[in-house]
């Protein structure tokens, strides 16, 4: 059994991954993160911050998106693999969500017909 550190700090983890078919852009990640949160009633205190490393700044295989909504209660993280449409968001929060409905809204926004892996820990 792993050991339990900081039992009396409260956080949630949850990583969702898959295939999508959505066109995923800077705008789209604009719409999402903050969707998302309103979804979950988490609060946001900033705005999404979006990179897209140049051309040429590495692997053609990893191009695509990173991508952070700043949480007043954590935060969530989005990475997006251009070519092969993959995407894997990590939601990190010291305030409980439904890792259901959070699984259900990434599915929905950028359709994903086939399966979703997720994780909560």
């Amino acid at each position: 059994m792993p050991k339990t550190i900081a039992p009396d700090i409260f956080r949630q983890r949850l990583l969702i991954e898959g295939y999508f078919e959505r066109h995923v852009d800077e705008a789209a990640l604009r719409a999402y993160l903050p969707g998302l949160a309103a979804h979950l009633g988490l609060r946001p205190y900033g705005e999404p911050v979006i990179f897209a490393p140049a051309t040429g700044m590495g692997s053609a295989a990893n191009a695509g998106f990173d991508a952070f909504m700043p949480l007043i209660d954590s935060g969530i993280a989005a990475y997006v693999w251009s070519g092969p449409k993959f995407l894997s968001v990590v939601i990190y929060s010291c305030a409980p969500f439904d890792e259901k409905a959070a699984v259900a809204h990434t599915r929905e926004f950028f359709n994903i017909p086939g399966d979703i892996v997720e994780h909560g820990f």
